[in-house]
């Protein structure tokens, strides 16, 4: 498949997701075998605006490459000249949000809110593909609610707007991120469309990213809650589609030892008491399902600095 100048063979995408995908953690899944990655979903007013809040989020390094840019926003004039002014930086790719289902980006019109308006969605793509020269893809839903299920339209909408290739959560707006994610719907759009088509929803092993290619037909797979504290999923993904030994989980250590990679990672963007407030939550996931994780957790949400928070991992987590 290709994404304009970009080929690959059933790649594994790390999804865009707010206050996850930074650039630190995008380099620790590139180097777990993650293919394509998709920064935090910023702001095209804001970066009209010069907001600076956006400047870390527009952070890019050869290493992640091939990366995309995701905007998010509903005017397609200032979404093509924000992607113009920004074309320069290191992304190979635009991706445009249009799945978000957090009510403050739906109430403002973006996000998920664009599936209600197909039309001016597909202005959007057609006005940043005219302005670019880099590739524009979309990450959208299954649809609006139950009662708007238009993921198959909406995506012919979008090649024919000169989309270059779309991601498909399989769960409504509405769903938030619960209950199942329909695979059928993904399954749908890959046979109405000659674009890439990413599957997304549900993927959180290598066995359920295998079983989405082969139910979908999709070309690719989007991972975004099941990396979650889990970079080793994408080199699981990679060996079993290439038909390989399954990498063994990570011991204690290796997740103590890739939790202080991560955040000694993350001081060299971020001040050191943000990193280890934006930690907690790592750990978090990190350590779900690990044996006193809960009591864990509510130590390391009392650590104010790296030392402290090294030394508490040090002292709770080594392999018997």
């Amino acid at each position: 498949m290709k994404i304009g100048t970009m080929e690959f063979d059933r790649p594994v995408m790390l999804a865009p997701m707010a206050g996850v995908t930074d650039l630190p953690y995008r380099l620790i899944c590139k180097e777990m075998g993650c293919d394509y990655m998709v920064t935090e979903m910023v702001s095209a007013k804001a970066v009209l605006y010069n907001n600076k809040n956006t400047d870390i989020l527009l952070q890019t390094l050869p290493e992640e490459a091939p990366s995309a840019l995701q905007l998010f926003g509903s005017d397609p004039e200032i979404m093509a000249d924000i992607a113009l002014r920004l074309e320069p930086l290191g992304f190979a790719a635009f991706d445009i949000n249009m799945g978000c289902p957090v009510p403050k980006i739906v109430n403002n019109g973006e996000g998920s809110s664009l599936m209600k308006n197909p039309s001016l969605a597909g202005k959007i793509v057609d006005t940043m593909v005219k302005k670019i020269t880099k590739p524009v893809t979309v990450k959208f839903r299954k649809g609006f609610d139950e009662e708007h299920v238009n993921a198959v339209e909406f995506a012919h909408i979008m090649e024919e707007s000169g989309a270059a290739a779309v991601t498909v959560h399989g769960r409504t707006r509405e769903q938030f991120y619960s209950g199942k994610a329909d695979w059928d719907i993904i399954a749908a759009v890959k046979d109405k469309v000659k674009i890439p088509v990413f599957g997304n929803g549900d993927i959180f092993s290598s066995e359920d990213a295998l079983k989405m290619f082969h139910y979908t037909g999709c070309d690719g797979i989007a991972v975004g809650r099941g990396a979650k504290g889990n970079p080793w999923l994408f080199r699981e993904i990679k060996a079993a589609i290439h038909g390989d030994v399954i990498p063994a989980r990570p011991s204690l250590t290796e997740i103590k030892d890739m939790i202080k990679k991560h955040a000694t990672l993350m001081t060299e963007y971020k001040p050191e008491y943000m990193v280890v407030r934006e930690m907690r939550k790592h750990v978090s996931w990190y350590t779900t399902g690990l044996h006193n994780c809960a009591a864990l957790r509510d130590e390391v949400n009392h650590t104010e600095t790296l030392q402290e928070l090294f030394s508490l991992l040090d002292k709770r987590m080594i392999d018997k």
